[in-house]
């Protein structure tokens, strides 16, 4: 049985993986701290963490299906997700199991952090380097 924190997340998922940008970006602090996937480090705000998704949406396609839910010992909610990458063309780029790390406050995100993990650059180029093997 979901918590309301884990429902929250699965509507967000679930808004993502319909390329609901504006619904995502509500659900946000206006000083969210949000973890760049791709690059690595952080975008910091509503709209750095819009334009991040706006750049990726033109490069990259993402789908995430959540595997499990759990909290952490600071209270962190913690998503295990598989996440599937593709080109704009459905070209397989990265397939792979990864840890989202979220703090809520009074029902917005505040933080996004990544379990230890590769960036998706980092995924894609190993991806590419085992097809050329």
């Amino acid at each position: 049985m979901m918590n309301s924190n884990q429902q929250f997340l699965q509507n967000l998922y679930d808004a993502f993986n319909q390329g609901e940008l504006e619904t995502i970006i509500s659900l946000m602090h206006p000083n969210v701290k949000w973890a760049n996937g791709v690059e690595g480090g952080f975008v910091h705000g509503r709209d750095a963490v819009r334009e991040y998704w706006t750049n990726q949406y033109q490069v990259i396609q993402v789908q995430l299906e959540t595997l499990k839910f759990e909290t952490d010992e600071c209270d962190r909610n913690v998503v295990t997700v598989h996440q599937i990458v593709r080109d704009l063309q459905g070209d397989l780029l990265a397939d792979t199991t990864i840890e989202q790390i979220f703090t809520l406050e009074n029902g917005l995100i505040v933080l996004y952090e990544i379990g230890e993990t590769e960036t998706i650059q980092e995924m894609i180029q190993k991806t590419r380097t085992a097809s050329e093997q």
